[in-house]
């Protein structure tokens, strides 16, 4: 320890790991462009895009229509607005124009890409496969500058923390740059740090991508632009403060801390702020490398069940959920113990949503395709048109195909919720971005749990946790501390209630001495009966013990029929 403490700070361009080769172009700094330049530079790009597709539809018209008006005057245009236009992506496909003017645009376009690379409920397969191809190792900053960073966001020199910074990033993204260092101590630890600039460009960039929405939104409403840009806005600028990433670290470790075997990075709070993140480095493998496969058969079934438990348990119980969830943020430890990595970006289901989704997923594993379908109909937002009677039949007809396959490489589980959601655009139905990340997580666990375990059966599995998950919700306990937890409710329902029942008798007293013609005479009993109803009703609701609303329901429906008899 002596030794560590007397060390002089050192930077060593380590050589990556085997299977962490990167290339990383040079790098610029973001953020220096004037919003109005930008918005031109913006526009530019979105015009070109625009005439590229334009060349790009006409390619695909059958030769006996090319010859129409309209189409011969789109021909001309499209051949004079094409000399504006890079003659290399003009003649691209679009999908691939596109993800090379996203490219061109900077890392809020690079990031906005890979969101839309997720939305197959919206997205023709054809973008949304190709927007996989973004860029995923941007242009790192260089060493020296980074050091002046992390040196500026500790506050003092850097080799009174740390003896040793890789000058090597491990990753480069479009937001943050990541190496690897050691501690004064002697633990190793991960440095990311927010790249300069990329705030100041987020929310440049942002501004002008909410105007787009709005202006797309009347001529593209199928693909819900609006919604679309403003959920990426709205997890990008969230993303882009790391104490967020070290709060969701926190949070996740307290949900599981009955499971030490599932492992999430601990923070260096001393050392952290929005700017830079200091966490525990994860020393281990990830699924996809071939050393994974050379575990014992009973450890692979471990670290599967781990996952399983894992995923199934953010969403259906915790309703807090790793949003960025792939093979490279997962990481396989000695034990064998499970990682999870790159917390930045989470998804929150509130208490209905995540109770609809547990119904949903139970009905899906149990087999239920008439309660799947009716269960995930019902998540659904719509809009002017919407069709949800069509949408309900289709994933029911979807979820019966899916029982008589239900094999990983025929017709997967991720899949059968992917197209499932990916049927709604046609039926003007919606889904909110969590969806789509909680289907990416699904895919990613049945993924991988394939990759260790060939032939693994992913329904049988989650049906083991997710109705341990639902039996709990069923458990006295946990249905009391939810009875306490809306305690304040019930009691402002209870003070209601007379307050509401002497208003009512009030109407019903006046009611009742107009003369006998009066179409409202004999209506008080009903009244009262409405009255008992509804206070039954609340109360049931509240968990009041059956007797009282039992009593109150029974006599809101005999005093009606007594009225009648009268």
């Amino acid at each position: 320890m002596q030794a560590l403490t007397k060390a002089r700070f050192v930077r060593v361009p380590d050589p990556p790991k085997p299977g962490q080769e990167a290339t990383f172009g040079p790098y610029v700094e973001t953020g220096r462009q004037g919003l109005l330049r930008r918005f031109l530079v913006t526009h530019r790009h979105l015009l070109g895009l625009a005439l590229g597709g334009l060349a790009a539809w006409l390619r695909e018209v059958a030769p006996e229509d090319r010859r129409r008006p309209g189409i011969l005057l789109l021909r001309a245009g499209a051949a004079v607005g094409g000399l504006f236009v890079d003659r290399s992506l003009r003649n691209a496909p679009f999908p691939v124009q596109l993800r090379r003017r996203l490219e061109l645009l900077g890392p809020t376009y690079v990031k906005l890409g890979q969101v839309l690379s997720l939305r197959e409920d919206l997205l023709p397969p054809a973008v949304t496969s190709e927007l996989r191809n973004l860029l995923d190792h941007l242009p790192a900053v260089p060493s020296p500058r980074f050091l002046e960073l992390v040196e500026r966001n500790l506050g003092r020199p850097v080799d009174e923390v740390f003896v040793h910074v890789r000058s090597a990033p491990l990753a480069s993204a479009s937001i943050g740059q990541v190496h690897l260092a050691t501690l004064r101590s002697g633990e190793q630890v991960i440095l990311k740090l927010v790249k300069p600039g990329i705030r100041r460009t987020l929310r440049r960039d942002t501004l002008w991508l909410r105007l787009l929405g709005r202006v797309l939104q009347p001529f593209l409403g199928r693909f819900q632009p609006r919604r679309v840009i403003d959920e990426f806005c709205a997890y990008t600028l969230r993303e882009v403060d790391l104490r967020r990433e070290a709060d969701n670290a926190e949070t996740f470790a307290a949900s599981f801390r009955d499971r030490p075997e599932i492992v999430f990075p601990r923070i260096h709070r001393e050392w952290s702020n929005e700017n830079l993140l200091v966490m525990d480095y994860l020393e281990g493998i990830q699924p996809t490398d071939p050393r994974a496969l050379t575990l014992r058969a009973k450890d692979r079934q471990h670290l599967v069940e781990l996952g399983a438990e894992a995923i199934l348990r953010m969403l259906y119980r915790d309703g807090f959920f790793h949003a960025d969830l792939h093979p490279a943020n997962l990481v396989i430890l000695p034990g064998p113990r499970c990682g999870f990595i790159d917390l930045g970006m989470v998804g929150r289901f509130d208490g209905d949503l995540r109770r609809s989704l547990l119904f949903y997923y139970y009905s899906l594993v149990m087999g239920e395709a008439e309660s799947a379908a009716r269960s995930l109909t019902a998540l659904a937002q719509t809009t002017t048109g919407s069709d949800p009677a069509g949408f309900r039949r289709e994933v029911e007809d979807l979820c019966r195909q899916w029982a008589h396959r239900a094999r990983f490489e025929q017709f997967s589980l991720g899949r059968l919720i992917l197209e499932s959601i990916g049927r709604a655009a046609r039926h003007r139905l919606y889904f909110p971005v969590e969806m789509v990340l909680m289907v990416k997580a699904i895919v990613t666990f049945e993924a991988v749990g394939h990759m260790l375990m060939p032939g693994l059966d992913v329904a049988g599995l989650s049906r083991r946790y997710v109705t341990q998950i639902l039996l709990e919700r069923l458990d006295p306990l946990h249905l009391a501390r939810q009875g306490l937890s809306e305690l304040p409710e019930l009691a402002d329902a209870l003070a209601k209630t007379p307050r509401l029942i002497t208003e009512g008798l009030l109407l019903v007293e006046q009611a009742t001495h107009r003369p006998a013609e009066n179409p409202f005479a004999g209506m008080r009993a009903t009244l009262y009966g409405g009255f008992c109803l509804v206070a039954g009703a609340i109360l049931a609701g509240f968990g009041v013990p059956w007797p009282l609303w039992a009593f109150l329901l029974l006599v809101g429906l005999l005093l009606p029929l007594r009225s009648s008899r009268t």
